[in-house]
């Protein structure tokens, strides 16, 4: 199979678990200042991502996911060097893309682009489809790519719209001239056109209806097949990041607290703050009833997280357990506790693998816990 300029298109999703990771993050740290006063003094700093370690195998879709404000979007930001990062290193292939400068930097745009939320505000609605997808061919364009030239640009920018699901003479037509799927393809055919080997898509389907986002989101595995794509996917939506990935993150308060293939983690959670979320995706099923885990409290400013544990304050497992006093005053180890799944929690062995998932999903609701059975592992 081809791509539209007559290379080869990759694999597909079978080549997703060959293990070799293509972006490799470790303790990623952006930090946003906070300023006071008519002198702008240095008051604080907002720890956006406060050290994040993962990494991202070629050819696989990895899901990340938390509440607004966790820091998910400015991770990806800061990894496409959109966001200047406060620490950490950024691999990709190996290299640190975080010390790119000039005509490296410059390259690795081409290698890295990002599909943005909005598929409104982010097309200029003064630009032409043809100007909106050609910008970035302009930008790049060299003596070997010929993409100066509007004859090659223009025939570029139709392919990928038919790439797309849409005909090629759109390229003619403003953005106001499209509906809101339609807005979106538009930006996928933008960030395909340099031909990239990374995709970051910041919550690409959060703004569309219901049946236009099965659309994007099977464009999207179907794009992957054919170019061999590799995406960090953002989403609010736990059913969406089901659906489409391969790997799940869980980002919390600007950490990572766990991180597992998709089946293992909607099967057997074992963070607290994982177990909250899933007993808050309804089930088209009647017969399933559920009682969803509410957090207490609010989420602490990023500004200033609380110690130890950034989820102790809101915890329901803490408050089982009596209290422990180490959730508050150690931070746990983001710790591989077998089979690809990481967690940063004390106690994640703590809660029984039999119940973990019925208190999220079970039929029965007995006492224990909110949400169902008793998680906590008893004593023998």
């Amino acid at each position: 199979m081809s791509g539209p300029d007559g290379g080869a298109a990759g694999g597909g999703p079978g080549e997703a678990g060959n293990g070799v990771p293509i972006v490799e993050i470790e303790d990623l740290k952006t930090y946003f200042p906070i300023r006071t006063g008519i002198l702008r003094r240095l008051a604080g700093y907002v720890r956006a991502v406060d050290g994040v370690s993962f990494e991202i195998r070629r050819g696989e879709v990895f899901g990340l996911v938390g509440e607004s404000g966790c820091g998910k979007t400015t991770l990806g930001r800061t990894l496409l060097r959109l966001q200047r990062p406060t620490g950490g290193v950024a691999r990709l292939e190996g290299r640190n893309v975080l010390e790119f400068r000039g005509r490296d930097l410059r390259k690795m745009r081409r290698r890295m682009q990002i599909i943005f939320q909005d598929p409104v505000g982010s097309l200029n609605p003064r630009m032409p489809v043809s100007d909106i997808i050609g910008e970035g061919l302009l930008a790049q364009a060299d003596v070997e790519n010929r993409w100066g030239e509007r004859k090659v640009r223009d025939k570029r920018v139709g392919d990928y719209l038919e790439e797309v699901g849409l005909r090629r003479d759109y390229a003619r037509r403003y953005p106001h001239e499209f509906s809101g799927g339609q807005r979106q393809r538009i930006g996928i055919a933008r960030a395909l056109a340099l031909d990239p080997e990374f995709i970051f898509a910041d919550e690409p389907v959060s703004a569309l209806d219901v049946s236009i986002q099965s659309q994007i989101l099977n464009l999207l595995l179907d794009l992957r097949d054919r170019h061999d794509l590799t995406y960090l996917f953002v989403a609010h939506n736990l059913s969406v990041i089901q659906y489409i990935s391969d790997r799940v993150g869980v980002m919390y308060l600007g950490k990572l607290v766990e991180l597992s293939p998709v089946a293992e983690l909607y099967a057997n959670p074992r963070h607290p703050y994982t177990i909250a979320l899933l007993s808050a995706v309804p089930d088209p099923d009647p017969r399933v009833r559920k009682k969803r885990i509410v957090l207490t409290g609010d989420v602490p400013s990023p500004a200033a997280p609380p110690p130890g544990c950034r989820f102790h304050t809101r915890c329901w497992l803490r408050e089982q357990l009596g209290d422990p006093e180490e959730c508050a005053t150690i931070d746990p180890p983001f710790r591989e506790i077998g089979g690809g799944h990481r967690v940063a929690c004390h106690f994640a062995e703590r809660i029984r693998e039999e119940v973990s998932t019925a208190a999220v999903i079970g039929v029965e609701e007995p006492p224990g816990v909110p949400g169902g059975a008793d998680p906590i592992s008893q004593a023998s």
